[in-house]
């Protein structure tokens, strides 16, 4: 099928043209770096605001911007969240422990192009339930994207997603999800990481969006505290993130975000 530069589906979703992959490709690539540079400094005794002061500086150094400074408000170049907290946590002076796991989500801007993605890390070495949970959540995320090309719907990707954490008796987060992306950082479609097969807008060549499953070792519910940002799971479970920024092709899905030192997946010890 012909991509058209520009075109909107039904839904409201664009349409990107093949030589769009090659912005994506840039902008993803740098974000992955920076995640797999940022891994050496992830141990027992570390703030979370040294982390999010490496990033912003890594991103300077790359003539890049940072999407999320000064984003509604937001000031760090990161988000980092530890242990129960789901997303959107805020870097600052909180002391990583050892057993400690979290999610550093980097979103950078090159050329115009937006490159999100995030991954989960562990301060020294993790429980057995947490390294069940980050196995879990990276796989779903995999699920998830082994459901993506033409002519799927989102809400087989949300189905491959739930199917496979909720056998591994976990759940998916419901109050979140992905997103649409390009030159713009949010765009339709929401990407829901739930779902029933056949349902939902049809996937098409050309789009561009992101799968980022919350998987919590607990129940799905979650609140935001009164920072406006910081979202925990209600029952104070473990949660873990693995997020991809994704292009449509003829026949599946490329990845934009791929770790180029293969560590997007955590040495578990």
């Amino acid at each position: 099928m012909a991509m058209k530069d520009g075109s909107l589906t039904r839904e409201g979703i664009r349409i990107h043209q093949s030589g769009d992959f090659a912005g994506m490709h840039k902008a993803g690539l740098l974000a992955a770096q920076i995640l797999d540079e940022v891994g050496d400094l992830v141990h027992p005794g570390a703030t979370t605001g040294s982390l999010d002061d490496f990033i912003r500086q890594r991103v300077e150094d790359a003539g890049a911007t940072s999407a999320t400074i000064g984003y509604r408000g937001y000031q760090h170049a990161s988000c980092i969240s530890v242990n129960h907290v789901v997303c959107h946590g805020i870097p600052g002076d909180k002391l990583l422990k050892d057993g400690d796991i979290l999610n550093i989500d980097v979103t950078v801007i090159v050329d115009g192009w937006y490159g999100d993605t995030s991954r989960m890390y562990v301060a020294g070495k993790p429980s057995i339930k947490s390294a069940r949970l980050i196995q879990v959540t990276h796989d779903a995320l995999m699920k998830g994207i082994e459901a993506v090309r033409p002519g799927a719907t989102f809400g087989d990707i949300g189905w491959a997603i739930q199917e496979y954490a909720e056998a591994q008796r976990m759940s998916v987060v419901r109050d979140f999800c992905g997103h649409g992306l390009g030159r713009v950082f949010h765009a339709p479609p929401n990407v829901l990481h739930f779902g029933r097969p056949g349902k939902g807008p049809v996937l098409e060549e050309g789009m561009f969006f992101t799968i980022e499953p919350m998987i919590n070792l607990g129940r799905p519910e979650t609140k935001v505290l009164a920072d406006d940002w910081t979202a925990v799971t209600r029952d104070k479970s473990l949660s873990a993130q693995f997020e991809h920024s994704i292009g449509v092709t003829s026949d599946g899905a490329e990845i934009f975000t791929l770790s180029p030192a293969g560590k997007f997946f955590p040495d578990l010890g």
